[in-house]
């Protein structure tokens, strides 16, 4: 039997981590409601999602922070927002390459986060995921304990967007407020959500990497 403390032991995912981080995220996914909106039909949903997540997901390795479990079980993935910083990489070359006929919805969910994201520094919550082996041993809640502990040391305030009302609910209990929904044209609910940041001595402060991407395309939960 597996011991519980190797499930729920964490470290930073590394560049060798990118095949098997896209094949959690892709099947955590597969299901959503707003992926099945972007992508109606179930084989061009496996292709498109393993190449965008794969190019989402080996950027973030090399420039913003992932988490995940010693067995891969569980990944949190996280970004900053710096005005100065470059721009997203994921844009419409990656979309029109990999997205086919689905760009189209892409950019406008793209749209309606931007118009829900706020444009000063913060800390931005990607992608949270959990095998559903694993998803009762508590690794949602120590995947962002994890990382809080640095984003409280910033300063800065972090934001998200989920798409379903229970991932919504977990981060609710987690210290996030909840914004109205957000509407796409034709198609289901996101749910904003907001922690704000925690008063650090100035002293120790830690001033995140200007070097941090700015846009990723969308968070997703477990």
């Amino acid at each position: 039997m597996t011991s519980p403390a190797l499930n729920t032991a964490m470290r930073r995912a590394t560049p060798r981590d990118v095949a098997a981080i896209t094949v959690l995220l892709a099947g955590a996914l597969d299901a959503d409601p707003v992926v099945r909106w972007l992508l109606p039909d179930s084989t061009q949903r496996v292709t498109v999602l393993h190449r965008l997540l794969a190019v989402d997901v080996d950027h973030a390795v090399e420039t913003g922070t992932v988490d995940v479990t010693v067995n891969l079980s569980a990944v949190a993935v996280w970004r900053l927002h710096d005005p100065d910083a470059s721009a997203w990489p994921l844009g419409d070359y990656h979309l029109a390459t990999f997205a086919g006929t689905a760009a189209r919805r892409f950019r406008q969910l793209t749209s309606v986060v931007d118009g829900y994201r706020s444009w000063a520094p913060h800390h931005w919550l990607s992608w949270l995921a959990v095998h559903p082996a694993y998803r009762r041993q508590g690794l949602v809640s120590e995947l962002l304990r994890r990382q809080l502990a640095v984003v409280d040391g910033s300063g800065w305030p972090v934001y998200t967007v989920v798409t379903t009302e229970a991932v919504r609910d977990l981060l609710r209990r987690q210290g996030y407020h909840a914004a109205l929904p957000l509407a796409l044209p034709d198609g289901p609910k996101l749910w904003p959500l907001s922690r704000e940041a925690r008063p650090v001595h100035p002293a120790a402060s830690l001033l995140p990497d200007r070097r941090s991407p700015s846009r990723p395309p969308r968070s997703e939960g477990p």
